[in-house]
């Protein structure tokens, strides 16, 4: 029986598994996205009250690989094959950048820029928490 913080923390499942329901929460995150960049796209929902065909180019650019990227990266964390992490990361990345250097043409987000980062290190640190599991099993 569960009666307090340590007994749940030593009776969770392995980091793995931990890791991979980690992965696929991201994953669906990613495929909402995807569907409403691609909802922008085809004209079915706005974007600051403007449609996609009346947005700034470089605003349609970034719906466009977002949407293409998103879903490409959606499938891939599902499959928690690391190509998925690697275009989840560069994603966030690319999003990060948007809302920093590039912040007078796309807008500054803060909080979004927060999310992406502390999704990020929750990952890095749910992997060494996995990699230390491992190695002490296997010793």
């Amino acid at each position: 029986m569960i009666t307090s913080f340590q007994d749940l923390f030593y009776s969770r499942p392995p980091w793995s598994t931990v890791l991979i329901w980690y992965l696929r929460a991201m994953a669906l995150l990613l495929m909402g996205g995807g569907v409403i960049y691609w909802a922008r796209i085809i004209g079915i929902v706005e974007w600051r009250g403007m449609w996609f065909w009346e947005m700034p180019i470089a605003i349609q650019g970034a719906v466009v690989f977002f949407a293409v990227l998103d879903l490409v990266a959606a499938i891939g964390l599902w499959l928690t094959v690391s190509w998925g992490t690697v275009m989840w990361i560069f994603r966030c990345l690319c999003q990060i950048v948007m809302h920093t250097a590039f912040s007078d043409l796309y807008g500054r987000r803060p909080y979004e820029i927060a999310f992406y980062l502390l999704t990020i290190l929750i990952f890095a640190g749910l992997t060494y928490l996995m990699r230390r599991e491992n190695r002490t099993a296997a010793a």
